[in-house]
């Protein structure tokens, strides 16, 4: 698993350490436990002219996961590895739903109602709270991480597909994907746009090979909006022939590959219109920012024969990626699940209010969203449980956990051993 964070007196980040010597640590009663996620131990006595090793964070940014990394320059050691779910897309959902409701309403309360929807401006940099929401989110992990680890450098994929680039290859600084890199952009977008299968059959888990939706000998162009992935076999039997000719006797697999040829890729999109912002956040930590391009990462990651996963992209971002050690890395899943909702009361699913929300929403010093273990000796749940708290005013909670709902356990059972901070935890 990954390393133990580690700080002295002072609140002052030291080399992380193995779990072995973490454990020994806190049976000597030498530290204690200071956070829970992710897992760090406080000293008990000062450290002295204690040297630390620089760390460099790297992350991956995604419209839905967002990998993390901590590696050591030096070592190529991986020290700590997370994933981070956004919610992206739950706020999008929410904020379509919300709209509908007001809509719905005001059309039923105030039908002359004057429009208003000019009322606001919008600040310079302004983005929409989906994609705010993904900047706001790597920030926050970003600082927790810096306040128990020695980090003096960051890395970031700043360009996971560069468009312009592939949808006009003699664009001046065409020497950007010649080389080594050259192809690795314009495969890894098909890829990510045509779900990772030939467009013909359908075959997974094969190798692809970039195929022309107009074929060139027809005078189809090299745009990124004419090419799709295909399997050798469905390349062959394609050959030169028009996609029209090819796909004749299926119409419905015809239109829906012509449409998906004109679809911009949604997860790209978003990525791409927060990744300045996102640089701009990073930069104000005062630390060096390095970047990098998702063509960099798959090549480095290629090179090191390495799977594909979020945190091992994040730790192959960038030029400064040494030979990586990650032996027992394990990565820490971290989904981002917010604070809540404000409303007074919920609505069914015509939007007329059927319940009311309590305003109290702390009872017996617990919260909806800690996260708690209980050790119940009495009754008809004897057990211990761990996981996410729900709580009710009348003492009884029900706690959430790897091993399925649990209702009706007192809060005399229940310890908080993480508060909630609007994410949840998972190994």
């Amino acid at each position: 698993m990954s390393k133990v964070f580690v700080i002295d007196q002072n609140k002052q980040p030291l080399d992380p350490i193995h779990s072995a010597q973490a454990r020994q640590l806190l049976r000597n009663k030498k530290a204690a436990v200071y956070r829970q996620f992710p897992f760090t131990i406080i000293f008990k006595k000062s450290c002295p002219n204690t040297e630390v090793q620089p760390l460099r964070l790297k992350i991956d940014p995604g419209a839905k996961f967002t990998g993390i990394a901590l590696v050591n320059d030096s070592s190529g050691e991986v020290v700590f590895a997370a994933e981070l779910k956004h919610r992206g897309f739950a706020i999008r959902d929410a904020l379509t739903s919300r709209r509908q409701l007001r809509r719905s309403r005001r059309a039923r309360k105030t039908r002359y109602r004057q429009p208003r929807f000019l009322n606001r401006t919008r600040p310079p940099g302004w983005l929409a709270p989906s994609l705010q929401s993904r900047v706001n989110n790597i920030k926050t992990l970003v600082d927790k991480l810096r306040r128990f680890a020695p980090i003096t450098a960051i890395s970031q994929e700043l360009v996971r597909f560069d468009m312009q680039l592939m949808s006009n290859p003699n664009i001046q600084g065409e020497e950007y994907q010649q080389g080594t890199l050259q192809g690795y952009e314009t495969r890894e977008y098909l890829l990510e746009k045509w779900g990772r299968q030939c467009a013909y059959c359908g075959v997974k888990d094969v190798p692809f090979q970039i195929e022309h939706i107009h074929p060139r000998a027809k005078g189809g162009s090299n745009s990124i909006s004419n090419l799709t992935l295909s399997c050798e076999k469905c390349n062959a039997k394609k050959g030169t022939k028009d996609i029209k000719d090819f796909l004749k006797k299926d119409s419905s697999k015809l239109s829906k590959i012509l449409a998906q040829a004109k679809r911009p890729l949604a997860d790209a999109a978003a990525v791409n219109t927060t990744r300045w912002t996102l640089l701009q956040t990073l930069k104000s930590t005062g630390l060096p920012v390095e970047t990098g391009s998702g063509g960099l990462t798959k090549f480095n990651r290629s090179q090191q024969n390495l799977e594909k996963t979020h945190w091992l992209d994040a730790a192959c971002v960038g030029q400064s990626t040494p030979k990586l050690i990650i032996k027992c890395v394990k990565p820490l899943l971290i989904t981002a699940n917010g604070h809540g909702s404000r409303q007074s009361c919920r609505t069914d699913k015509f939007g007329f209010p059927n319940r009311h929300v309590p305003r109290e929403k702390i009872h017996f010093n617990f919260q909806t969203g800690d996260i708690v273990k209980a050790v119940v000796t009495t009754g008809k749940k004897v057990g211990d449980y761990v996981g996410k708290v729900a709580i009710r005013s009348s003492g009884n909670f029900n706690i959430s956990g790897l091993h399925g709902l649990v209702q009706g356990i007192s809060h005399k059972f229940c310890k908080r051993i993480h508060a909630k901070d609007g994410y949840s935890y998972a190994m």
